[in-house]
């Protein structure tokens, strides 16, 4: 075995351009096939950072009629949604896969929001609880938190998102200040932000649409003041952060259960449902998986076409080393032994070609995952896959020029020499 690789290279290098010529079929395609499988897992991580972030692990579960939101104006909160408190939240906590939960209402579209001359439009008001900013991942950037007077008080105090402080205030002259909501002031006591905030890679339209959150800002004030604000009382949501981005679909059904379970005799079609933000990042990555999966078979093609011309020159190699085969069989060389060295040789050409399209296939989506931003991810098994397939075509397409090499007749074959 040793001998036939070691003749392998040695013919291989006594045709250095045609063998080169040969291998680039097979190089081209396994480079096709590690950069498209590069480019579909640094996909599947992009669009699991875009919609769940960096470490946030958060699940929303929010009430739902019908297919969407609970929609609260003009009827008030159905009979049988009860109001949630710690009972719920500790048998929340109890799920193993759950880091921390908090309880919270919104306004998704914040109007009536003055500072003097400015207002803001859009954006979210949130009544929180006091687990809320460790829940969400947010940390204080200038002032304080609430804290539990200011709840037990209902006391009229405010927290900022950067965002929401930028539109109304110069960078550090928010704190101590009072900004209206529906008439009431209330003094802003902080300025948060998110602790891992991560900007999603927004690359066409679509993206745009499925990813992005256009938000005006963030303001949120104590869970215990909002029904002074809102007339109505705004259904109550909760969250959960979990150990992992693998935990966030079984923890938040659970969660969701849990909350469920407290809705009695309604007599329309509400409870509350986690965001499976998990399974909407799965959908995603199974479509990408799907077009990428069309490109791989594609690849192939030129693998196929390497394939040929190893055939090809390895049949022109047995015509051209005629004399050497005939030689070699008049001093005892037996069939096993001529093919074993032709198919060595077919093999050796193929890996090269291989090994070389790995390097090509990395450097090509190296250049991919530069260009379109996303995370380079180089799949082990494929790379050794594909060395072993390269290997694999170099033995089926050299076996016919193999067997022709083998049962060339000594004589015959030292005829043609002469």
């Amino acid at each position: 075995m040793i001998e036939n690789i070691r003749l392998a290279f040695q013919g291989i290098w006594a045709h250095k351009m045609r063998s080169f010529l040969t291998m680039l079929g097979i190089i081209i395609g396994i480079a096709s096939i590690i950069s498209i499988v590069s480019t579909i897992k640094g996909t599947n991580e992009q669009i699991k950072k875009n919609l769940i972030g960096e470490g946030d692990n958060v699940v929303e579960i929010k009430l739902k009629e019908g297919g969407g939101d609970y929609q609260i104006e003009y009827e008030g909160l159905p009979q049988g949604v009860p109001v949630l408190n710690e009972s719920q939240k500790e048998e929340i906590l109890e799920i193993p896969e759950v880091v921390s939960a908090s309880f919270y209402r919104m306004r998704d579209y914040a109007d009536g929001i003055y500072y003097q001359d400015k207002s803001m439009d859009g954006g979210k008001v949130l009544g929180i609880d006091s687990d809320y900013l460790d829940t969400c991942g947010y940390q204080l950037v200038r002032g304080r938190g609430f804290n539990q007077k200011e709840y037990v008080n209902f006391k009229k105090v405010a927290l900022l998102d950067e965002t929401a402080a930028n539109n109304f205030f110069e960078k550090g002259e928010e704190l101590g200040k009072t900004i209206e909501i529906k008439g009431e002031p209330f003094v802003v006591v902080g300025v948060v932000k998110k602790s891992d905030e991560y900007e999603p890679v927004i690359n066409s339209i679509e993206e745009y649409y499925t990813y992005y959150n256009d938000e005006s800002g963030i303001v949120m004030i104590t869970d215990s003041v909002w029904p002074v604000v809102y007339q109505y009382d705004e259904p109550q949501q909760a969250i959960i952060q979990t150990k992992t981005p693998e935990d966030m679909s079984q923890a938040g059904k659970a969660a969701q259960q849990i909350l469920n379970e407290q809705i009695q005799n309604t007599e329309t079609s509400v409870s509350y449902k986690a965001e499976d933000i998990m399974e909407k990042a799965k959908g995603l990555q199974q479509i990408s998986e799907n077009t990428n999966r069309q490109l791989i078979w594609i690849a192939s093609i030129s693998l196929l076409v390497g394939g040929i011309g190893v055939m090809n020159i390895m049949l022109v190699s047995v015509t051209e080393r005629t004399g050497e085969i005939g030689l070699k069989k008049a001093i005892g060389a037996n069939k096993r032994r001529i093919l074993a060295q032709f198919l060595t040789e077919a093999a050796v050409l193929t890996s090269i070609g291989g090994i070389l399209g790995v390097f090509a296939g990395m450097i090509l989506a190296k250049i991919i995952s530069t260009i379109s931003q996303t995370p380079l991810v180089i799949s082990v098994p494929a790379v050794l896959i594909s060395v072993l397939f390269s290997m694999a075509i170099g033995l089926i397409f050299g076996l016919l020029p193999s067997i022709k090499a083998a049962n060339l007749s000594p004589i015959e074959a030292l005829r043609r020499m002469n």
